[in-house]
């Protein structure tokens, strides 16, 4: 396998700024990750400032049932042990439960908190343990019901199970039938080549399927499989045993809720003072607290012009404050954090040295500083996600045969495709034609205006009769064009193979297909060799030829 850098900014002109000019976003984060020293100040900070966040003995009592019940490693419970240690950092990185692990940004983001926890043990000289949130509180089940694999036909096919019942609720809640674990398999086994890793990729799937309820038990498995002998800790923020834990901080999280919620609006106009635009929609009258009803329904609530009482969106359900706090004492499981209150809670829960975050999720992170501050906490190091194409022997095959490097792939491959076809068209016939209707056109002209002398009605004919003629020669230009795309088809579906492998749909490879796609054609050594390498976290994309 070998790696080659490749320049593919995230879309994020904050986040750009916050990876190539620190200094110029410095005031929406508490930390420089491209100073060593800041690595040390954080860890220090944690060791002497922190306030006080969950019972590390009860955090290791609740990730090690559930990491024992997704079937992780040895090598993985030993680390939750050692969590128990006070001076035991965490690097925290998460995602949503998506089918199958979902798209394999999901599986770099894994790659990229276990290497960045790795290279802070070694930079520090001290435990610090790679964490994986499993974001299975989220309710938006669209996002996470499919799966996509490029078929044997070269299609992108999408899998997909329904929803298992009606409440809007976490994913972590959705119980599923066999029967829809047994459809999304059969979907998998269609899709993918038979090869010789297949039979018992589907093996495994079809017994953790047997012992799997949620989405979020599934994808537990399946990362437990694929990482756990390099110390991955998965935790569900969904799961009861976390959320008991977590009941000092949703009091505080009700409590202040205006001064938390003030600190992001102060942070959102600092955003915008510097020119950018905020990566996340606020509202005055959010409290940034979701509720599960008595239907079990996850409701996103809003502070109201009655004084103590919250409501949903549509006011139809009302929440007073002090129901609320006693939930939070009593029934801790009821609430829930949004996207702005997660990173405060994933604080609190854990000694959290360093976040792993996507382009999109560094650019929202930049609204939290001073809500961590309003909570006398501190913003941690935020780490770039590693980025990753993977590039197959054929495609790489087709590359090299049409002269293309990666940044043509993802920038320009229609315009590199148009060029080459237009070298293969020896006869010219583009510029023919065009010089056949300039020079029709040079000489019709002059006729036109002859006639009109004659008749001043015979211009308007003679006008729309040159329309006529030169539409008539493009139709002609048209089809000659066709059949020389014919005469090349082949050459077309190899950059179409390409593009399809790269860029599906225009998008990055990586937020679209799922990793099961190259499990079944090779297995996971390639995956072992990216976890071997010491890669720097830094936000890079590479192209990972396989």
């Amino acid at each position: 396998m070998r790696l080659e850098q490749v320049d593919f900014p995230s879309g994020q002109p904050l986040t750009e700024a916050y990876i190539h000019q620190f200094a110029e976003v410095s005031g929406l984060y508490d930390y420089n990750p491209w100073d060593e020293a800041d690595w040390k100040a954080r860890a220090a900070w944690l060791d002497r400032e922190r306030p006080a966040g969950a019972d590390r003995e009860q955090l290791a009592d609740a990730l090690r049932r559930f990491n024992e019940k997704a079937g992780n490693s040895a090598a993985a419970l030993a680390l939750i042990e050692r969590l128990r240690d006070p001076g035991a950092l965490c690097i925290v990185g998460g995602q949503q439960a998506g089918l199958l692990t979902g798209p394999l940004l999901v599986i770099h983001k894994a790659i990229t908190i276990i290497q960045a926890a790795r290279t802070a043990s070694k930079r520090l000289d001290r435990t610090v343990l790679p964490v994986f949130w499993i974001a299975g509180e989220d309710h938006d089940f669209d996002e996470v019901n499919h799966a996509y694999v490029l078929s044997p036909e070269q299609q992108v096919e999408k899998l997909a199970v329904e929803h298992p019942g009606d409440a809007r609720t976490s994913v972590s809640r959705l119980r599923f039938r066999p029967e829809q674990w047994a459809s999304a398999l059969e979907q998998l086994d269609k899709a993918l080549l038979p090869t010789e890793y297949k039979p018992a990729l589907l093996e495994k799937l079809q017994a953790y399927t047997l012992e799997a309820s949620t989405l979020t038990d599934l994808f537990a498995r399946i990362l437990a499989e694929l990482f756990g002998e390099y110390g991955l800790i998965l935790v569900d923020s969904d799961d009861p045993a976390i959320r008991a834990l977590e009941r000092p901080m949703f009091q505080q999280l009700i409590e202040k809720r205006a001064g938390i919620n003030e600190a992001l609006h102060e942070a959102r106009s600092q955003i915008e003072g510097l020119g950018y635009r905020p990566a996340a929609e606020l509202n005055e009258q959010a409290t940034n607290l979701f509720v599960f009803d008595d239907n079990g329904e996850r409701l996103l609530l809003y502070r109201t012009a009655e004084e103590g009482v919250w409501s949903d969106r549509r006011g139809s359900r009302s929440f007073t404050v002090n129901q609320l706090l006693e939930w939070a004492d009593a029934a801790p499981e009821r609430l829930s954090n949004n996207v702005m209150t997660r990173p405060l809670m994933q604080d609190f829960l854990f000694p959290v040295l360093g976040a792993v975050l996507g382009g999109s999720e560094i650019a929202y992170w930049g609204l939290t500083r001073k809500a961590f501050h309003a909570l006398g906490m501190r913003m941690p190091l935020l780490l770039p996600r590693i980025s990753f194409t993977l590039v197959e022997g054929t495609v790489q095959k087709n590359m090299q045969k049409y002269g293309l490097t990666l940044e043509d792939v993802l920038y320009r491959l229609q315009e590199k495709q148009e060029a080459w076809l237009k070298e293969q068209d020896r006869l010219q016939l583009e510029d023919r034609f065009a010089e056949l209707k300039q020079r029709f056109r040079l000489d019709y002209e002059p006729l036109i205006e002859t006639i009109s002398g004659i008749n001043p009605g015979l211009k308007k004919l003679g006008e729309t009769n040159l329309a006529k003629i030169l539409e008539q020669i493009e139709f002609l230009e048209n089809k000659s064009a066709d059949a020389v795309r014919s005469q090349y088809e082949s050459g077309l579906r190899q950059f179409q193979r390409v593009g399809l492998s790269a860029m599906p749909g225009g998008k990055l490879q990586e937020r679209v297909y799922n990793v099961y796609g190259y499990l079944n054609k090779y297995g996971d050594n390639w995956l072992k060799e990216l976890l071997s390498m010491e890669l720097s976290i830094d936000g890079k994309h590479y192209a990972c030829y396989m």
